[in-house]
């Protein structure tokens, strides 16, 4: 891989070199896919990886059970189009003693998120775990390697990751390991936007402004998704807004930003001048005592 490639390309043929590399290491391999823009991304590589081949793994998809409702149509019917096998699972008996975002916080974070994950991966007996986590979208994600080991229990321990020089990844596991691989480490927010547009990646419709019912939440505006569910504060008023969203989560906890970017490229423009992370559209982070690393240190992706 020259360094004569454009910065994109060079940064796709990494990405399909760490997945072709972990599939031949890989007895079970599985991808993580939420729908976003990174994790969809991240599944066209695979695609374009193991051309004209189906990609050897599923994907898996952990349902909250507060995801976006058109997050989950787009989410089918990505599967459906490139044939993926899609693997969508939740935790049953916390949906049914009503675990929410509005009354349980990290712990609902915990329970409806995590959990649920670690059941899933030990269920299938996955080995090889890809995800699309960026280094750019939150220090704790720096700390992390490529190839990220979890013990038997999917813990992660940042002060016992193998070295990686010259790109050489450590994929050997010792009896109940399995490792989390990110193929778009290097990759920026940018990056995914640019490589989209270059592409022609559809990405869901959640990603680009439109007139959307919202409320105020602190510094964000927060989609009424499903108004029969949504957690009013006094003085809330229901008001139409231009909004679009740079980061994607649970919908009652995923601010919203005001914006015309309906397209790609006017994204990828918006992006490029924004003055704030994209991570400061979850309004989860950081509250209730959590962080995303000890978040990660449970085993949270």
């Amino acid at each position: 891989m020259g360094r004569s490639l454009s910065h994109l390309a060079w940064l796709e043929a990494e990405a399909m070199h760490i997945m072709r590399e972990a599939v031949a290491e890989a007895e079970n391999p599985v991808m993580l896919f939420s729908a976003g823009k990174d994790s969809t991304v991240m599944a066209h590589l695979a695609l374009r990886a193991f051309y004209p081949s189906k990609p050897p793994f599923p994907l898996l998809h952990i349902d909250s059970t507060w995801e976006f409702s058109s997050l989950i149509a787009f989410r089918d019917d990505f599967a459906r189009t490139h044939g993926f096998d899609l693997i969508a699972h939740a935790n049953e008996e916390g949906r049914a003693a009503g675990m929410n975002p509005f009354d349980h916080g990290d712990r609902y974070t915990l329970i409806m998120r995590t959990e649920p994950l670690k059941a899933a991966l030990n269920k299938g007996k996955y080995d090889v775990i890809f995800g699309g986590a960026r280094r750019d979208e939150e220090r704790s994600r720096a700390k992390e390697r490529i190839v990220s080991i979890r013990d038997d229990k999917h813990v992660w321990d940042p002060r016992q990751q193998r070295p990686e020089f010259w790109r050489q990844f450590n994929m050997r596991l010792g009896r109940g390991q399995s490792a989390r691989v990110f193929p778009l480490s290097n990759w920026t927010e940018n990056d995914i936007w640019g490589y989209a547009l270059q592409h022609n990646i559809p990405l869901v419709p959640l990603y680009f402004a439109q007139m959307r019912p919202v409320v105020r939440r602190k510094e964000a505006f927060v989609v009424v998704d499903d108004e029969a569910r949504m957690r009013f504060e006094p003085g809330d008023k229901i008001e139409m807004r231009r909004v679009r969203f740079r980061t994607l989560g649970c919908w009652p906890v995923t601010g919203a930003i005001e914006s015309e970017a309906t397209d790609i490229a006017a994204a990828l423009e918006e992006t490029t001048n924004a003055r704030f992370s994209e991570r400061q559209g979850r309004i989860s982070d950081g509250e209730d005592g959590g962080s995303l690393e000890q978040k990660k240190r449970e085993g949270y992706f």
